[in-house]
């Protein structure tokens, strides 16, 4: 698996700016070349946890800030080849710093794998059942893995 080099427009926006000078829009692009399948047009927003809370509450009926949440806006459509995934993927600072601390994982790694994790939805995977979840978890790990991160399911 080598990072590959599809069309992306990818924009990075920091509503949340305490991660905006060590998760870099570069890194950011990294991972999330590292991820993608075919050509895209993203959002990745790193957002606090009022935003978090209020995205997830509206769109998910969740009344809680989350991790990740991701916006897939051609989920279930057949894409043809040149046809870019579009997706707003939002991270929750509040909420990655905190499970960062609590898995023992640097900022930076815990948020690639959410980059990853969002991506991945955006391009159609899923974890709703075991099998989903097993060939969703496996691939994220041979994407960390290829960008030099450790195991992010690792105990």
């Amino acid at each position: 698996m080598q990072e590959k080099n599809h069309p992306l427009d990818l924009d990075v926006q920091y509503p949340d700016a305490r991660l905006e000078s060590t998760i870099t829009p570069e890194l950011v692009e990294r991972w999330v070349r590292a991820t993608l399948l075919g050509p895209a047009e993203l959002t990745i927003r790193f957002v606090d946890s009022a935003e978090g809370q209020t995205l997830n509450r509206d769109y998910r009926g969740k009344d809680y800030a989350t991790n990740v949440l991701t916006f897939a806006y051609n989920e279930g459509e057949e894409l043809a080849d040149d046809e870019p995934t579009q997706a707003d993927i939002i991270l929750c600072t509040d909420v990655l710093q905190r499970e960062a601390d609590e898995q023992k994982k640097t900022v930076e790694e815990h948020a690639a794998h959410l980059v990853v994790h969002g991506v991945l939805h955006a391009q159609g995977y899923d974890h709703e059942h075991d099998e989903e979840a097993e060939e969703m978890e496996q691939f994220e790990r041979d994407i960390m893995e290829v960008l030099g991160y450790p195991d992010p399911y690792a105990e």
